[in-house]
């Protein structure tokens, strides 16, 4: 991470500082490129923090919740009922660690689409995961894999893309319900893959004294840790016909998802704040203290973050103001035509990983151009991408942010993967079924 960051502002400053040598100034109003450069810079912190803050409620909210869902005994439920894929998956973690849970009460959230949902229950499972951790201040295996997943999650039903398309006017705002389906089935694969590749030659090491530490899968946690929470201590994982039963209803999802979302949608948040705090008054949890105190927890995790943001925020302002974004756009453009990456389409798939809110103003002013549309095929790609991948940076920042993990290890090259991966299937699946528009 500290390679990235430096390399982003460097380039963003010898760029600005290229256009200032060659600046000739129109008029008596015109701000030379790096006054407009600093400009953006001092902004972008100013934006960092008040994003933040705006993250205080809804980290309170879904923390919460999750508290609630923790208290009620959910996220064991979960977390056995998925069993068999998740040991395969996170072999570091024990079965029945709340850790369990609330990956996949996050991954859960990203596959319906609810980006503000999934953020909470992302850092609580970071921090749950951090708890394993022996090498404070380094990212473990089961950390890596976490983000890259969560950067690459399945994703069912991309709710404010389909939002966004109505009010675009598209005649067929769920038609990016199959590509994104895709291009997300492609991603995650891709970064489960390069996960377990990059891994091999990413060694753990501590932060304060650089030296490799080796650890044994399965030795992630203290004797007395495992001792509390090991599958021998605990309560058995269902029988193998539930954990089927409950992949099928996953896999059933699909065609629902894509005949009914539009219906479906509005009811998500409702919905989930409802069925929890009734699972939790079900159970005999007093609710509304549990919530508070899950909130209070919610409020100081998103205090913390506001330095990661700060810092990634203005290197992502740096590039898009300087012009080296758009002239990596340029280079790049003659290549990417050839296989299906139209121009127009290009700043979306490059700022997706930097910015969201970048991302998001892209393919607003795209399928909104008379000349592009919603419907044409630019303008499902574009928001096939928009819903398929994620803001990789962003992710990195505020969820190791919330553990204090500063060697993030491969974790960042599996992520961009991912996004690679996702980009190749979104362009593969919009060409085959919108290639004619």
């Amino acid at each position: 991470m500290n390679a990235a960051f430096f390399v982003i502002v460097l380039v963003a400053f010898l760029v600005g500082g290229y256009h200032q040598l060659s600046w000739v100034p129109a008029g008596a109003d015109d701000v030379s490129p790096m006054a407009a450069l600093g400009t953006a810079m001092v902004e972008a912190a100013g934006g960092s923090v008040t994003l933040a803050i705006g993250l205080v409620g809804m980290m309170a909210l879904f923390l919460g919740l999750m508290k609630v869902a923790e208290a009620g005994g959910l996220l064991t439920i979960i977390a056995k009922t998925l069993r068999p894929l998740m040991v395969r998956a996170f072999p570091d973690v024990p079965a029945d660690h709340p850790a369990m849970g609330a990956m996949i009460l996050n991954m859960s959230a990203n596959a319906l689409g609810l980006a503000n949902a999934a953020t909470p229950f992302g850092i609580r499972a970071m921090q749950e995961l951090d708890k394993l951790n022996p090498v404070k201040g380094t990212a473990s295996n089961a950390m890596a894999l976490f983000l890259a997943l969560n950067t690459s999650s399945v994703t069912l039903l991309p709710t404010g893309v389909i939002a966004l398309r109505v009010a675009a006017g598209s005649q067929d705002p769920a038609g990016i319900l199959p590509t994104t389906l895709f291009a997300t089935c492609v991603s995650t694969a891709a970064a489960f893959g390069a996960v377990k590749l990059f891994q091999r030659f990413s060694p753990v090491t501590s932060a304060a004294s650089g030296a490799e530490t080796a650890v044994p899968t399965g030795e992630l946690a203290s004797q007395e840790d495992l001792l509390e929470i090991s599958p021998e201590t605990a309560s058995g994982a269902y029988p193998g016909w539930v954990s089927v039963t409950a992949l099928a209803a996953i896999v059933a999802l699909i065609p629902l998802a894509v005949a009914y979302g539009d219906a479906v949608s509005p009811w998500i948040i409702p919905g989930l704040m409802m069925g929890l705090l009734g699972f939790g008054v079900a159970r005999g949890v007093r609710v509304y203290e549990v919530f508070v105190d899950g909130a209070r927890d919610g409020f100081q995790v998103a205090l913390r973050i506001i330095p990661y943001l700060v810092a990634i925020l203005v290197a992502v302002a740096m590039l898009r103001e300087s012009g080296a974004l758009g002239i990596i756009v340029g280079w790049l453009t003659p290549l990417t035509a050839t296989v299906g990456l139209p121009g127009d389409a290009l700043p979306m798939a490059l700022m997706r990983p930097l910015s969201g809110s970048g991302a998001y103003g892209i393919l607003a002013s795209t399928i909104q151009d008379p000349a592009i549309g919603p419907d044409s095929y630019t303008g499902y790609l574009v928001s096939t991408f928009q819903g398929s991948t994620e803001t990789t940076f962003y992710v990195l920042a505020v969820y190791y942010g919330a553990v204090q993990v500063r060697r993030i290890r491969h974790t960042l090259a599996a992520a961009l993967t991912a996004d690679i991966a996702g980009i190749i299937g979104a362009v593969i699946a919009c060409s085959y079924l919108y290639g004619g528009r």
